[in-house]
């Protein structure tokens, strides 16, 4: 293990992260079966590489963001509704640089039953938190598909600034050629995103 790897695992460690109407905690074997059955909508699963129709495949999701979490080069969360206790959805902090204190946020979804209600909203907001007032952040970076017409507004409604599109960047599982959008927000800019995300959630509360 190189130094650099040694501090990315350092830098970033498992954590559960508590808000009002979602927990995130550390993604495990456990909640397979939990988000198996909130999990097989096509809709959640149009923009991302991963495409499971089944347990089977909804396995191997979770296998490779375990394999992430094992090697520190992600940390991937359940997303856990508070009210009931079950299993929403899905989100990690990714491309981990510790060097340069910066990561992305990303592979985020949240089963439709759960989507408006703020849950979104709250699982970013624990996460920009995270990120910027316990790791020291200097960026959080989220990338997204072009077309997506539900993220890429969604991003710029909390203050993420748009930095540009990396065309040709991916092949769908359809076959689809890829732009991804690329957005982020720096450290001195949190507090302004942070009273915009607590002022949506207040809306949605």
């Amino acid at each position: 293990m190189t130094r650099f790897q040694a501090a990315e695992r350092d830098w970033v460690k498992p954590v559960t992260l508590t808000g009002s109407i979602v927990r995130l905690e550390p993604l495990s074997v456990d909640h397979l079966d939990g988000l198996a059955a909130v999990a097989f909508d096509p809709a959640i699963w149009r923009w991302t590489l991963a495409r499971p129709t089944d347990v089977d495949g909804l396995r191997a999701w979770l296998d490779a963001a375990l394999a992430g979490a094992t090697a520190g080069t992600e940390r991937p969360f359940a997303t856990i509704d508070v009210e009931t206790g079950r299993p929403i959805g899905s989100t990690r902090f990714m491309s981990i640089v510790p060097e340069h204190r910066r990561l992305e946020i990303g592979w985020t979804w949240v089963a439709p039953a759960w989507q408006r209600r703020g849950a979104n909203q709250e699982a970013k907001y624990l996460q920009l938190r995270h990120a910027f007032e316990h790791l020291g952040a200097n960026r959080v970076e989220f990338k997204t598909d072009s077309l997506n017409e539900k993220a890429n507004p969604a991003l710029l409604a909390i203050g993420a600034t748009f930095e540009g599109a990396f065309r040709n960047h991916m092949i769908m599982p359809d076959d689809r050629l890829r732009h991804s959008n690329y957005y982020s927000v720096t450290s001195d800019e949190w507090p302004e995103v942070q009273a915009r995300l607590i002022a949506r959630l207040g809306r949605t509360a």
